[in-house]
Parts: structure tokens; C-alpha cells; sequence
């Protein structure tokens, strides 16, 4: 094979796109995917490339430091895609200790045992690389803003020269300092952190990405599209904190993959890429977005689920506004996103009523259970 690669968390919703592109564009790479199979890792992402030839899934914790070491050395891993996190800030703020032992200890695990593997070579890091995917969290929160008298959104351009649909002016750019404020973006930040500091002490060769937030396929159903596309399915409340007002940029997953693609190969050494898709929603907008479209494709009449909005308290720390400047990515590498807001909420709202087995294997928990028998019997 001409590379051995390591992509963690590759079970997940991220992670699993990433796997399948990999070893779908290069057959001449070995595709090593470890995952712990935690409530958001599921095999059934990747069946349609379980027996490839150039595929292997190892069931690990990214905290076994020897395991670790020890897959590496074993498989010769000359490249590591890091998305193994654990990601949901309602369950940060209930349990920031498991947020802390797999974000922080995790991603420190994963570089000392790569430092000391690479370190063992001939070629030591040369031809070597790290690839940490993190989040546009880190950088805390961005006001709306009305720059000249217009209601937001509007279309604003960033440097780049692409259009934004935007909430404000200022824009998420890597060279803001952090400012997290929650249990996930603070484990995540100091995650990044580790890693620029390997490279910085060790000349570890690493490269770190900052993303907006992603939808599409095989994302786990406690994030909000596929929970409401779910919930508005089988006419359950539809959950809005406060009112609905916080906004996101909204980036479709495939769009992510291919990105993580082109700055694994082409990226510049300890540098920064933000990734994100010009395209930022309210939470209310987005949801009435998804209950047309979901109540159409069920040939329910305009309208049908509006009733299903229930607004609730609103989140502990809840951050008003993300937006990511991909400028950089776009100049240097020539990204950027591919698929209107439109078309990928289509295909995405199309993929999970299409897949409802999937979705019920989930919610239900059977495929948790399936794992642990599966792997407790071996």
C-alpha cells in the first residue's frame, strides 16, 4: 500500500464519511479506522465498504495509550485523521469529565503515541503527518450585527469574494484568539492546543482545522436536523431554546470530507484552515425550513407540523452566533462548498425518511446492543 492511514472516530457521523471517501478514492491507501463504538459510532455507516480490501475497523479506546502505540507500530501509520470526540454541548455541561477525558486525554494519547512511533524511524517525521479536526466553537460567539440598515440576513462577501449569508460582519478567522464557553469547546481548545504544542516542542508535522456545524447523512439524532426531521415525522414536539434566535453556518457533510481530503495532502505544515459553508441560518428559520420541506416530501399540506414548535428554556452558555471565514482555505487550496443550502437540505431530509430503519436501529438502541454482543462473544 502506498500509505497507512489512522482516521479516528471514523465510526461517526464525520468520521464515516471521511472513511468512505478514503477508501473509495484511494485504493492504493490502507484505511485504518479506529472507534470505540460509543453511542454515536455506528458500523452500519460504513456497510457499503465493510469488505474492502484496502479497509480495516479496530474497536479501541483512544485513551489506550499501549493500544495505541501499539496499532501504530503494527499497521506502520504514516498519517493520522483525528475526528474520534465526544461532541454534544447539552451532554458537556451534564458530564464534563468524560468531554475532558476523551477530547483533552484522548488527542494527547493519540500525538505521544505518534511522536514516539515516528521518532523510532529512520526517516523520523519526514513524509509523517497529524490531522486534528476541531471546531468553530473554540472561538466563543460573534454578535448579529446590522451593518447599514438592512434586517439580517443579508449577503455580504467575504474577502474571498464569495457571497455569505450572514448575520453580521465579523466573521470567525483563524487568527482570533479563543475564547470557549463551554465544556465541549473548552476540551476542544485545549485539545488544539496540545496539538500546536507538539509541534512547537517536538516538530511534531501536524495540521489543525476549525469547522462549522455539519448535516447530512448517518448524523446521530440528538443534533437538530436529524432529530427534527425524526420528530416531525412521527409528530413529536419540536424543541427550540429560548427562541429559537442563535445562529449557525450550516455546512453539508460531504463538503466537510473533501476538505479534510485536499488539507490532509496539499495543507501546509502547522498551519490553520477554517472550513465553512457561507451560509448561516437562525435556529427558527432553519427549523421552518425543515418542516416544509419534511411535511412535502410526506405529501402533508403546507403547514401540517408548524404546531410541533415548542420552545423551551434556553441552554446554559448558549452561544448567540457562529460564522466561519473560509477565506483562507479557499485562497490557498481552492476549496469551497459545493452545494447550495437548498439542495443539500433536500438530499438530506430525502436520506433519512428514505432510511428510517436506520434511524429506528438507532433511536431504539438496538445497534448498541448488537456491538456489545457481538464483541463480548469473541
Amino acid at each position: 500500500m502506498k500509505r497507512t492511514i489512522l482516521i479516528t472516530g471514523g465510526a461517526g457521523f464525520i468520521g464515516s464519511h471521511v472513511v468512505r471517501l478514503f477508501v473509495n478514492k484511494y485504493p492504493d491507501y490502507r484505511i485504518i479506522n479506529l472507534d470505540k463504538l460509543t453511542y454515536a459510532g455506528n458500523l452500519a455507516n460504513l456497510k457499503d465498504i465493510e469488505d474492502r480490501p484496502n479497509y480495516r475497523f479496530v474497536r479501541m479506546d483512544i485513551c489506550d495509550f499501549e493500544g495505541v502505540l501499539n496499532l501504530l507500530q503494527d499497521e506502520k501509520v504514516d498519517g493520522i485523521i483525528h475526528l474520534a470526540a465526544e461532541s454534544h454541548v447539552d451532554r458537556s455541561i451534564k458530564d464534563p469529565f468524560t468531554f475532558a477525558k476523551t477530547n483533552v486525554m484522548g488527542t494527547l494519547t493519540l500525538l505521544q503515541a505518534a511522536k514516539l512511533y515516528w521518532e523510532s524511524l529512520p526517516e523520523q517525521f519526514d513524509g509523517k503527518r497529524f490531522y486534528h479536526i476541531s471546531t468553530d466553537e473554540v472561538y466563543g460567539a460573534l454578535e448579529i450585527t446590522d451593518p447599514a440598515g438592512v434586517e439580517p440576513p443579508f449577503t455580504t462577501r467575504a474577502s474571498s469574494g464569495k457571497h455569505h449569508l450572514a448575520y453580521g460582519t465579523s466573521f470567525f478567522t483563524e487568527d482570533l484568539k479563543y475564547q470557549p464557553h463551554s465544556p465541549y469547546s473548552a476540551a476542544k481548545a485545549s485539545s488544539d492546543h496540545f496539538v500546536r504544542a507538539y509541534h512547537d516542542t517536538y516538530g511534531l508535522p501536524v495540521v489543525v482545522t476549525n469547522c462549522s456545524n455539519n448535516y447530512g447523512p448517518y448524523q446521530f439524532p440528538e443534533k437538530l436536523i436529524p432529530l427534527f426531521i425524526n420528530n416531525i415525522r412521527h409528530r413529536k414536539p419540536l424543541p427550540v431554546y429560548g427562541k429559537g434566535e442563535n445562529v449557525r453556518d450550516w455546512l453539508y457533510v460531504e463538503d466537510h470530507a473533501r476538505a479534510i481530503d485536499l488539507i490532509f495532502h496539499e495543507g501546509k505544515i502547522a498551519e490553520t484552515y477554517n472550513i465553512g459553508g457561507f451560509n448561516e441560518w437562525k435556529n427558527i428559520d432553519l427549523i421552518k425550513v425543515l418542516i416544509k420541506t419534511v411535511d412535502r416530501l410526506l405529501g402533508n399540506p403546507e403547514g401540517t407540523s408548524d404546531h410541533l414548535i415548542t420552545y423551551v428554556t434556553d441552554r446554559a452558555g448558549h452561544d448567540l452566533r457562529y460564522a466561519i471565514d473560509s477565506t483562507k482555505l479557499q485562497r490557498e487550496l481552492g476549496w469551497e462548498p459545493s452545494l447550495q443550502f437548498e439542495e443539500g437540505i433536500e438530499k438530506t431530509v430525502r436520506w433519512y425518511l428514505d432510511n428510517q430503519a436506520w434511524m429506528d436501529n438507532v433511536t431504539s438502541g438496538d445497534y448498541q446492543r448488537y456491538y456489545e454482543d457481538m464483541y463480548n462473544n469473541r
